[in-house]
């Protein structure tokens, strides 16, 4: 599967009932664990002066623009530590800003009103690898109720031996025809995979997308491809909004 994805007719047709539902075409939302957390995670194109460089990929302006205001907000879906399970009980979610009861994403989904969501989950559920795809099906499905786009991520780390996790993530997403953000494949070129010596966290380096030697290290490359992706899904459903 290619690092960054296309848009089905089943992706669109999910977007357009977003859209009869009230949902936002200019805001995605990010769920997710520590990896996902705002502090390096795009967070950086929402900046004034802009802390990195484009390079070769200026065309991607247009999409910083277009989703100006996502890219440095706190998610609500997004906790250190976070499993499959945590996105979907409200033990996790903010007391200050969720309803009794409301899971994190319900109530990120609720409050930023996003019309495509970024899940990046898997680096957690080491230990309940039997229970992740049934969660990550809740996952799913309750996104797609809601009328908003769910695109999957694959993780870097392989800490429960043999890629099972991105496997059940890469299947889930051909078979619920969504998109497939595939960020394990933009790092295998990296030196030691783009991991630091624990084999799970990412090597950083700012996002200096001209810069050779940035672009030796991982976090450079989620920051690029999350933006690549996020430009894919603009170019294929900015059409469908009136």
């Amino acid at each position: 599967m290619p690092i960054v994805p296309e848009f089905s007719n089943n992706a669109r047709a999910i977007y357009k009932r977003g859209l009869i539902l009230g949902r936002d075409p200019h805001r995605f939302s990010k769920a997710g664990d520590c990896e996902s957390t705002t502090g390096w995670y795009l967070s950086d194109f929402d900046h004034t002066p802009p802390p990195y460089s484009l390079g070769e990929y200026e065309y991607l302006k247009t999409t910083i623009d277009y989703y100006a205001g996502s890219f440095k907000r706190e998610s609500l879906a997004v906790r250190r530590g976070a499993n499959t399970s945590s996105l979907l009980t409200s033990l996790w979610a903010d007391p200050a800003q969720c309803q009794k009861g409301e899971s994190m994403l319900a109530c990120e989904y609720r409050l930023h009103n996003p019309s495509i969501v970024l899940i990046a989950v898997g680096s957690n559920d080491v230990i309940g690898v039997d229970n992740f795809e049934a969660q990550m099906r809740r996952i799913i499905e309750f996104t797609i109720s809601e009328g908003i786009v769910p695109i999957l991520s694959t993780k870097a780390d392989n800490a429960e031996g043999g890629h099972k996790l991105n496997l059940i993530i890469s299947g889930l997403a051909y078979e619920y025809d969504i998109p497939l953000w595939n960020f394990w494949l933009a790092l295998q070129d990296l030196p030691n995979d783009g991991l630091d010596p624990d084999g799970v966290h990412l090597t950083f380096a700012g996002n200096l997308f001209d810069n050779p030697a940035n672009m030796q290290k991982a976090w450079p490359w989620r920051n690029l491809t999350a933006l690549q992706t996020l430009d894919a899904a603009r170019q294929a459903l900015e059409s469908l909004t009136p």
